[in-house]
C-alpha cells in the first residue's frame, strides 16, 4: 500500500541516556510505570504500576472508559508526558531519560501521532501540513519532501485537495491528511488517539482499513478507541480500568463483555496463587466462585466411588472453570488442581458477580451455555 515510500532514513537520534538495562526485545516496553498528578485538591494517580509490552507489527487497541488512564498511557509512550516512576523503553530508547530537545527530535523521527481533532495547522495547505514533519526533522531534500508528501496524499485519496487549506475540506478528509502527515518521516510506530471519534461510521471504517494496510506494510499501531467493534478488529486489545491494565487472560476469557462490564469485573476480581499440585476445589464441594486462569495450567480430575482418579482435561491461561456448578448443580462435579509442574494463578469472581454478568450479557450467557454443553460430554468433566 505504502511500499517504496516507507523506507527508513539512515539518520538516527543519538543519546547518551542509554544505560545498562535500557534495552528490550520488545518494540514498546513499559515497566512498572506510575503516573501521579499533583493539584490543589491533592494527588491523583492516573497509572498504577503498569506493565505493557508490544511487539513490532502488532495492531493494539487501547480501550477503557473516560478517565481510565488510557490517554495517559499513550502519553507515556509518546513522551508527551513522563512517568512519576518506572521505565518507558521504545525502540530501545529510554524515553523517560530524554531531555526535551532530544525528545522532540526522537518523537519526530520514530512516532507518527494522529489526534482525534486532526491538529492540522490552519494557515498551511494540505501538502504543507504533510511536509512539516520532514522540515522539522530535516529529513529528505526539499524536492523529495514535496514528492513524498504528494505520494502519501495519493495513498489516502487526497491529491486533488493538496493545495487547499484544512478549513476547505471535510472532517474525514482532514483525518486522512493527518494520517499522511503521521507517515511523513516513515516512523516504525503510529499512535492514534481516538482517530475515528469525530467521524461517521462509514468514514471510520475507511480510516480503519488504511490502518490495516499500514500493518501489512510492517508498521506497529497503538489506537485508543471507545469503539468496541473497531477494537475487536485489532490484533490485540489492551483494556485500561482505574489506571491499571486488565489482565489479558481475563479479557481473553471474557472477550464478549463490553468495556464497562470488563471494568466492573476488574474491580471485583481477587487473584490467588496455588502451589504445584495444590487443589483449588474438591468434587462435591459447594460451588461459590468462578475462576479464570491467568498463569499456569490446571488439571480436571474425576473421583470414582472405588477411589480411582481420572484426569479428564487440562486448562491453560485464558480459559475458565467453575461455571457448571454455579449454573446447574450448586456443587462441584470434579476436582480442579494446579498441575504438578508449576504453580497456577487464578482470578476469582464471586457467584453474585458471575450471575449478574450472565443475566445481563446474552453473549456471555450463550458462551457459558456452550461451554457447559461441551463439558457435559462423557469424556469431559463438569465443574
Amino acid at each position: 500500500m505504502f511500499g517504496g515510500w516507507l523506507k527508513r532514513s539512515p539518520q538516527t537520534v543519538s543519546t547518551s541516556n542509554n544505560a545498562k538495562g535500557d534495552t528490550s526485545s520488545y518494540l514498546i516496553d513499559l515497566r512498572d510505570v506510575v503516573k501521579t498528578y499533583q493539584s490543589a485538591a491533592g494527588s491523583f494517580t492516573a497509572l498504577k504500576n503498569v506493565d505493557l509490552q508490544v511487539n513490532a507489527g502488532e495492531f493494539v487497541a487501547v480501550i477503557g472508559k473516560s478517565g481510565s488512564g488510557k490517554s495517559t498511557l499513550i502519553n507515556m509512550i509518546s513522551g508527551i508526558d513522563r512517568p512519576t516512576s518506572g521505565e518507558v523503553i521504545v525502540a530501545n530508547t529510554p524515553v523517560h531519560r530524554l531531555s526535551e530537545g532530544q525528545m522532540a527530535i526522537w518523537r519526530g523521527r520514530n512516532l507518527g501521532i494522529i489526534f482525534q481533532f486532526f491538529q492540522l495547522l490552519p494557515t498551511l495547505s494540505v501538502i504543507e501540513n504533510v511536509m512539516l514533519p520532514m522540515d522539522f526533522c530535516n529529513m529528505y531534500t526539499p524536492r523529495v519532501r514535496r514528492e513524498r508528501a504528494m505520494h502519501l496524499l495519493e495513498q489516502v485519496d487526497m491529491t486533488e485537495n493538496a493545495y487547499k487549506l484544512p478549513s476547505a475540506i471535510s472532517g474525514g478528509q482532514q483525518q486522512r491528511v493527518a494520517i499522511a502527515r503521521a507517515l511523513a518521516n516513515d516512523p516504525p510506530i503510529v499512535i492514534a488517539d481516538e482517530p475515528t471519534g469525530n467521524l461517521d461510521s462509514r468514514t471510520a471504517s475507511s480510516v480503519f482499513r488504511l490502518f490495516e494496510g499500514l500493518i501489512d506494510e510492517g508498521k506497529t499501531i497503538l489506537m485508543v478507541t471507545h469503539d468496541n467493534d473497531l477494537a475487536r478488529r485489532a490484533t490485540r486489545s489492551v483494556i485500561v480500568a482505574d489506571g491499571e491494565i486488565v489482565n489479558q487472560y481475563v479479557a481473553q476469557a471474557l472477550a464478549k463483555l463490553n468495556v464497562d462490564q470488563l471494568t466492573r469485573v476488574s474491580r471485583q476480581i481477587e487473584t490467588r496463587t496455588f502451589a504445584p499440585g495444590a487443589t483449588i476445589f474438591h468434587q462435591g464441594e459447594l460451588a461459590d466462585n468462578f475462576f479464570i486462569i491467568t498463569r499456569g495450567e490446571v488439571e480436571i480430575v474425576l473421583h470414582h466411588p472405588d477411589g480411582q482418579e481420572i484426569i479428564v482435561d487440562r486448562l491453560k491461561s485464558g480459559q475458565f472453570f467453575g461455571e457448571v456448578g454455579l449454573v446447574q448443580n450448586r456443587t462441584r462435579t470434579a476436582t480442579v488442581r494446579a498441575t504438578p509442574e508449576t504453580e497456577v494463578e487464578v482470578a476469582i469472581l464471586d457467584q453474585n458477580e458471575f450471575h449478574m454478568l450472565v443475566n445481563e450479557s446474552e453473549l456471555i450467557r450463550n458462551e457459558i451455555n456452550q461451554t457447559i454443553k461441551e463439558r457435559a460430554r462423557p469424556d469431559v468433566a463438569r465443574m
